[in-house]
This record gives structure tokens, C-alpha cells and sequence, in this order.
């Protein structure tokens, strides 16, 4: 039996509005699923960079706050409260005249071989040995310093710089008017170490009146805590950065804080975190003077309320092109695909009206005598 392939006749006409049925449709809902995709990769992306900033911001909080606690249980143990109370002791059978003059003298020739005695003596105390073993536990822990209520120094776990520490910038804080106050310094670098630390005094209060009796100070690795946050990787313009709230990066992935480099994202930051709305995105597209728009998520560490020496800011940020592109890139093509399947919808309409025009104009020359019979009843 042979093949009689099937033939589909359909006038241009019919099939334009087939065409135009199908198509202006489906490029309306292309065109609108595509604007709509590049608004909500932008939520999707932001929330990202927020989750990332707070994630951060949360990690350099309780490292910080652990560090404390840290500190904070040399207070209570009995080797220190027993040597804070034992100097004290010795400074009120003394007397302030006496006291000051004896601490003027060792604090003369601390730094001196006159002073060996006396500092070996010191280290080699039971209580010093109790912070020795305590730092072996917690490597973050580089020395540990206690004085007495006057401020000299009665035990460490290194020599101090310092025999009197009264006069030291952190004292006062420390102090706290006789009520005694946590302390935290920022960040300072050691370049014979090559180690970022902080300077976290704990006071150690009079057991009964909560008077200040003495104080136990550290200074505490956070290398371990800058080297979490440096591991965070968003492509090839994304960074994860430390900053404080003057702007000054605090860490950096290949920054040290001795550079004291500036954060161009910061001000975006610190404008959206002014108000409710800002802090409650957690997120801004932002140009920075260098040029460019960036994708910034931010978070503050809240550490500045009960440290102000700790006014930190997470941000992370990446270009914008590089953060939007996949999506961008895809909206983009369905734009160019809806433009393009309307300019095809108007040549194929243009194509039709020009055809019909022809085949009527055929018509027209092939029966001339139509054209007259209906002028003539038209003038009957």
C-alpha cells in the first residue's frame, strides 16, 4: 500500500492569530517571571550575605565572651583569692606612706638584675604555678598578671613589664571607683610572637562586700578567632572583614590590623545599622568611592555595650556583578528572547497584511469587469 503523506493547509492568517494567541502571552509571563527571578535572587543573595555577616558576628562574640569567662574563673580560684588577700593584709599593716614608697622602689629597678631575686621568687610562688598550669590548658591564654588592691604585682605567669600596674591605661577601667569593672583592651599585635591579642582584666572582689580587692589581667591569642573568620570564601571579589567602628579593619584576609587599612563598606554599613530597618535587613547594594556596587551584608557583634573598646562590625561583601550574575545572566537572555519573539510576531503581521494586499490587488486586475459592474450598481 503506498504512503500518502499528510498535508496540514492553514491560511497566513489563522496562523498569525494562532501566533499571536501563543507567543504575546508566553512573552508577557517570560518577561514578568524574569523581573521577578532578579528581585528575589537579589532577597536570596542579601539574606545570604546577612546570614554570613551574623554568623560571623556571632562567633567573634562568644569567643570573646568565652576568653572572658576564662579570665574571669582565675578570680575564683583559692590560690588567688588567697595571695589578693594576703597582699592586701601586708599593705594595711604597712601603711599607704610605707606601701607607696616600697612599690616606688621595686618598680625603680623591676626591669634591672637588682630585681631577679624578687621576680624569680614571685614566679616561682604557688599561686604562679597554679596560673602556669591553667595557661598549659588554655593555649589562647599567652600570660596571666594578679595584683593586689594597691596594684602591685603578686603573682604572673611571665615576667611583667611592670611591677605597679596602677599606672597602666587599663587600671582605671579595671577599678571601676572601688566597684570593681571587667576591662578589655583592643586589639594590639606582637611582632615577636606574630599574634593579635586583647588585654582582658577580671577584678577580684572582697567576698561579702563586693569591694574591689584586687584584679587578674591576660592578654589573650585571638589569632584563632581571625583565622575562623579569614576562612570564608565568596568568590573572587567577596571578603569577609572585621571592622571597627571608626572604620579601621580590625581583620582581613591578608590584612593585619597593624595597617590600619579602611573599610570602604563601612560607611554603607554604619548608615543602614542607624536605623531599625537597616539593621533588621542586615544588607545594602551600595557603590564605594573605589567604584563599583557591592553586595554588603553587615552585623555588629554587640560586644561595644558591655566592652566600648569593642565597637566591632562584621561585613561581608561581594561586586554586585559577581553576586547577581548567574541570575542576572539568565533575566537578561529571557528579555532579549521575549524582545526577539515580538519582533518575529511583527514581521510575520507585516508579512500577512502585505500578502493580503497583494492577493486583493490580484483579484482586482484579473476581474476588472467586478470592479465596474459594482460601480454601476452602486450609481443605479
Amino acid at each position: 500500500m503506498p504512503f500518502t503523506p499528510l498535508e496540514v493547509k492553514i491560511s497566513l492568517q489563522r496562523l498569525l492569530v494562532a501566533v499571536i494567541l501563543i507567543i504575546v502571552p508566553l512573552n508577557v509571563v517570560g518577561f514578568y517571571l524574569a523581573l521577578q527571578a532578579d528581585t528575589l535572587m537579589h532577597q536570596v543573595q542579601g539574606a545570604h550575605f546577612r546570614a554570613i555577616s551574623r554568623g560571623a558576628a556571632t562567633l567573634t562574640a562568644e569567643f570573646v565572651n568565652q576568653r572572658v569567662t576564662d579570665v574571669g574563673a582565675i578570680t575564683r580560684f583559692p590560690a588567688v583569692l588567697a595571695a589578693v588577700t594576703a597582699g592586701n593584709h601586708e599593705y594595711e599593716r604597712m601603711g599607704t606612706a610605707a606601701m607607696s614608697a616600697r612599690m616606688e622602689r621595686i618598680e625603680g629597678k623591676w626591669n634591672t638584675a637588682e630585681a631577679d631575686t624578687v621576680v624569680q621568687k614571685m614566679l616561682a610562688s604557688d599561686v604562679s604555678q597554679t596560673l602556669q598550669h591553667y595557661r598549659e590548658m588554655n593555649p589562647n591564654l599567652l600570660t596571666i598578671t594578679v595584683s593586689d588592691q594597691a596594684g602591685a604585682t603578686i603573682a604572673a605567669t611571665d615576667r611583667p613589664l611592670h611591677y605597679v600596674q596602677t599606672n597602666r591605661e587599663y587600671w582605671q577601667g579595671l577599678y571601676g571607683q572601688g566597684k570593681g569593672a571587667i576591662y578589655i583592651a583592643d586589639v594590639r599585635y606582637d611582632e615577636q610572637t606574630k599574634a593579635h591579642y586583647l588585654g582582658i582584666g577580671f577584678p577580684v572582689l572582697q567576698e561579702g562586700t563586693g569591694r574591689f580587692a584586687g584584679a587578674v589581667n591576660a592578654l589573650v591569642d585571638v589569632s584563632t578567632l581571625f583565622s575562623l573568620l579569614n576562612q570564608e570564601q565568596i568568590g573572587s571579589t567577596g571578603r569577609v572583614v572585621l571592622v571597627r567602628d571608626d572604620s579601621t579593619v580590625v581583620s582581613a584576609t591578608g590584612v593585619p590590623a597593624s595597617l590600619k587599612l579602611t573599610a570602604e563598606e563601612y560607611g554603607a554599613a554604619r548608615e543602614a545599622l542607624a536605623t531599625l530597618r537597616g539593621r533588621q535587613t542586615g544588607y545594602v547594594v551600595s557603590g564605594l568611592p573605589s567604584g563599583g556596587n557591592y553586595l554588603i551584608g553587615f552585623a555588629d557583634t554587640g560586644l561595644k555595650e558591655a566592652y566600648p573598646n569593642l565597637g566591632w562590625t562584621i561585613i561581608a561583601s561581594q561586586e554586585e556583578g559577581e553576586a547577581f550574575g548567574p541570575v542576572r545572566n539568565l533575566a537578561r537572555f529571557a528579555v532579549v528572547m521575549t524582545v526577539l519573539g515580538l519582533l518575529m510576531l511583527t514581521l510575520l503581521a507585516a508579512y500577512v497584511f502585505m500578502h493580503t494586499r497583494e492577493r486583493w490587488a490580484d483579484i482586482e486586475v484579473a476581474h476588472p469587469e467586478r470592479g465596474r459592474s459594482a460601480g454601476a450598481a452602486q450609481s443605479n
